[in-house]
This record gives C-alpha cells, structure tokens and sequence, in this order.
C-alpha cells in the first residue's frame, strides 16, 4: 500500500514538472494554470517526486522484514560432474561441521 502512495506522489510530481513548461499550458487551454507561475509548478512538482521516491525506498526495507528470510537447517554444498568449464551440477550434499 506504501508503494501505491510513493507512486501516485512521483506520477502527480511528473505531472506537475509537464505543466512547468509554458507549451503545454498553452495546449491545454486552462486559464486557471495560465495564471499560476511556471517557477509554482516546477517546484512543488519536485519536491513530489522526491517524496514519492523517499515513501518508494522506505516500502521496499519493509518488504525485506525478517518474516521473509527462510535459513536452511544446514547448508548445502553442490556436488560437480566434470572438469573446468565443462562441470555441471549433479546434486547437493549437507555441509557437516
């Protein structure tokens, strides 16, 4: 659900940088965003897309919680088949200690 929001911010702020520019007003034919300054749009459109990378970047530490990291009871080490680059993994065996 962060995601969504750090999305929608970073995709409202683009939008934002995209009516800075005095051509697409004009296309547009808005008078209410011909009257707001291009300097207006530019920065708040930045500092949306820094929010909604800062909320992107925080939703991915919390997907990496401790729930999600599996250990194996023991590790495994592979057993090869060949010889240099024509080796090929055959199986796995339990490391002892």
């Amino acid at each position: 659900m962060k995601a969504l929001i750090g999305y929608l911010l970073a995709g409202l702020g683009i939008v934002s940088l995209a009516l800075s520019s005095p051509k697409i007003v004009s296309s547009l034919s808005i008078p209410l965003l011909g009257s707001i300054a291009s300097n207006t749009f530019m920065v708040a459109g930045g500092v949306l897309v820094v929010a909604g990378l800062i909320v992107l970047f925080l939703s991915n530490k919390d997907s990496s919680s401790p729930r999600y990291n599996i250990t194996q009871a023991a590790e495994e080490v592979p057993i090869y088949e060949g010889e240099g680059k024509h080796r090929k993994i055959v199986g796995y065996k339990k490391q002892t200690k």
